[in-house]
């Protein structure tokens, strides 16, 4: 008996519209007008969500859905080459679990066409991020060189693709063969390329695959030539000889002369493919081309030609993409949190989403000016950027995905008048001078975890295992009631802790017990002084020597700091002459050791001594506080936001907004090479 149709929701097609429309447009910007408005992760996400529908309501799928045909269209200013060999692109798995789905699914083909089990190898290739070319050779001679376009119908780009050095016009053998294969720039002649568009005062490209598809339909070869592109080909798509494996064709590429990337790897099964995939997160980034995933096939052509294709994409090949650091998801609601200096951060709840390798659902706001910049509203559909352990940050909202004739489903989020959270009354203030909110009421429960959850953290006290659940568990069982107190818990007061074991009680005194010896900046850093922050902590530390000439210092003798201005004066004056915060600080010394403090020896560099440095983005060969150190060593300082004081800004992995200010300012800009140079 058939099984009755699913109900399809109403928001579940309204919301398949608005993805259709909205991936439409973008990617038309980016395959026919070479113009890029989202990151291709961003568009890859919203690509995704389409699909899990599709999957979801089969019923939904139409012809004209983005998923069911292979992007872009050709131009009008080139020839049209109708292709001899349909051209195909990949689907696409974005976790190992997509990708133990893909071997399943091909295991289960191929067991049902020869009614046994098989186990068929594969082959990883890289992602390379370029533009796809379909090369024509006849008796060894290059014919036609076209782009992909709608997969049917190419641009005849011959003239062009001429021009590219790794292309050979006369194979090493005289045969006829269509061949495919990806045109990229190298991300050394991409920065030249910036570098000279700076110097002419014209716009900068944004990466290299967009300047590569533009080059590529430039209508004068000569521009094409000035931007060295280059072409790794990796399929045979028709050649008059049989050939058995993948690994056979890229062989025979080679053998005529075409440019083969050497990195491909032949895996046992699909284990092996996830430890190559995971071992190439770490080593894209030191090639000069631009990777974005492993491309997974079935290296056996016998079984490739089992498996076939499906309406848009091979059934026995797919795309394994890095984990993106630009995901689409939806915001539920923006809510107010309460920091350990009372001051409250805006913070989005999402829509749980998987980027760069974890699920978020939380993403910080800043203040009421972001959120009106960003114009970001509860329901609407928005770009969420995270690298390495950067919090996650909403970079763009969707305006196209908001409903345009149902008002009401996005909802403007307006500051309240009070937060219950903040203690007392729930009064809030706008703090003077400045974009943020605070508290009124200074003693909250809320403040009070922030504060020791700052306390006890990795660039504070740095105690082990003492994390924010400890410290619930601790407050809410009325063991401590400050962070003094924790220096004063003994094993029996915390083997009465619910799910605390001995070997537990030990490990967390033993590291309580460790961090009672703390360097002056630390201990400062520790104490939640509103506007001091590590840096500030340090100058301070480094200026007075002891806590007993910090405590008694006055208001002119923080100003004599540099980078300490009047507001943070006020501030740590103001909290060292606080009744009940100078007794919190008598317990606090009755109990910890402080540091002597060394002065810094600095070692001589001219290139670094008394200049500014802004971190951001993601560093590959150090941390960021392994970068702050050697700055500092070398006599240089380290800003949090980029000013037109600012000398220098270092830019690893997705740098974000501080790079683009960098840009404003005309300030220099290091990548991560340059920045080593400097030492």
């Amino acid at each position: 008996m058939k099984s009755a149709p699913k109900e399809v929701p109403k928001e579940v097609v309204e919301r398949l519209a608005l993805l259709k429309n909205s991936i439409e447009k973008h990617r038309y910007n980016y395959h026919v007008l070479d113009r890029q408005d989202i990151s291709d992760e961003a568009l890859d996400s919203l690509k995704k969500e389409l699909v899990d529908i599709e999957t979801q309501y089969p019923m939904l799928v139409t012809p004209d859905s983005p998923s069911q045909r292979v992007a872009g269209a050709p131009l009008p200013e080139f020839k049209k080459v109708p292709h001899k060999v349909a051209q195909w692109s990949f689907n696409d798995g974005f976790s190992e679990d997509d990708i133990r789905v893909f071997d399943m699914r091909v295991k289960k083909i191929l067991k049902a066409a020869f009614q046994k089990d098989i186990s068929p190898t594969y082959i990883c290739e890289l992602k390379i991020d370029g533009l796809k070319i379909v090369l024509e050779y006849e008796k060894g001679i290059l014919k036609t060189a076209a782009t992909r376009g709608n997969g049917s119908v190419g641009e005849d780009v011959t003239q062009n693709v001429r021009t590219i050095q790794s292309v050979p016009l006369v194979l090493r053998e005289p045969v006829d063969i269509i061949t495919e294969g990806e045109v990229w720039m190298a991300k050394s002649d991409f920065e030249t390329l910036n570098e000279r568009q700076k110097k002419a005062g014209l716009p900068l490209y944004a990466n290299p695959r967009n300047v590569t598809a533009g080059s590529i339909r430039q209508l004068d070869s000569k521009m094409v030539a000035d931007r060295k592109l280059q072409a790794f080909m990796y399929d045979v798509a028709r050649y008059g000889t049989e050939i058995s494996t993948q690994e056979e064709e890229l062989s025979l590429l080679g053998k005529l002369g075409f440019k083969v990337n050497k990195h491909f790897t032949i895996c046992k099964n699909i284990e092996e493919v996830i430890k190559v995939w995971k071992e190439w997160q770490v080593k894209a980034k030191k090639e000069d081309y631009w990777i974005d995933g492993i491309v997974i096939k079935v290296n056996e052509k016998e079984y490739q030609d089992v498996l076939g294709y499906t309406g848009k994409a091979p059934r026995f090949a797919i795309a394994f993409k890095f984990p993106a650091e630009q995901v689409t998801t939806v915001v539920e609601d923006i809510v107010l949190q309460v920091g350990r200096t009372g001051v409250l951060t805006p913070v989005a709840h999402l829509r749980p989403v998987l980027v760069a390798g974890s699920t978020v659902s939380r993403a910080t706001l800043h203040n009421e000016d972001e959120i009106r910049r960003l114009d970001v509203r509860v329901g609407d559909t928005v770009i969420l950027q995270k690298a390495g352990d950067v919090i996650p940050d909403i970079v763009k909202v969707l305006t196209e995905m908001r409903h345009k004739d149902n008002r009401g489903k996005e909802k403007a989020y307006k500051f309240p008048t009070y937060v219950p959270e903040c203690g007392g009354d729930g009064s809030i203030e706008r703090i003077p001078g400045q974009v943020a909110w605070r508290c009124v009421f200074k003693d909250s429960s809320a403040q009070l975890r922030r504060k020791l959850y700052h306390f006890v953290g990795k660039h504070a006290f740095d105690m082990d295992g003492c994390g924010p659940k400890v410290i619930d568990a601790l407050l809410d069982n009325n063991l401590i009631a400050t962070a003094s107190d924790i220096f004063t818990l003994e094993k029996g007061d915390l083997m009465t802790l619910p799910r605390f074991g001995e070997k537990s009680v030990d490990n967390l005194l033993a590291s309580i017990e460790k961090s009672k010896s703390v360097t002056l900046s630390r201990f400062i850093f520790a104490l939640s002084i509103s506007q001091v922050g590590e840096e500030t902590a340090e100058d301070v530390a480094m200026h007075f020597g002891t806590i007993d000439k910090v405590r008694s210092a006055l208001f002119e003798d923080f100003e004599t700091i540099e980078g300490v201005g009047p507001i943070v004066s006020q501030s740590i004056v103001d909290w060292f002459s606080d009744r009940k915060n100078d007794a919190e600080l008598e317990k606090l010394l009755a109990n910890v050791k402080i540091q002597k403090v060394e002065k810094r020896v600095l070692v001589g560099n001219v290139k670094v001594l008394g200049k500014t440095f802004v971190l951001t983005g993601t560093l590959s060969g150090m941390s960021r506080d392994e970068a702050k150190a050697r700055i500092k060593k070398h006599g240089g300082k380290v800003s949090s936001a980029v000013s037109s004081a600012t000398d220098y800004v270092v830019a690893g992995e997705n740098p974000g907004s501080k790079y683009d200010e960098a840009e404003k300012l005309g300030i220099r800009v290091l990548n991560e090479e340059s920045f080593d140079k400097l030492f």
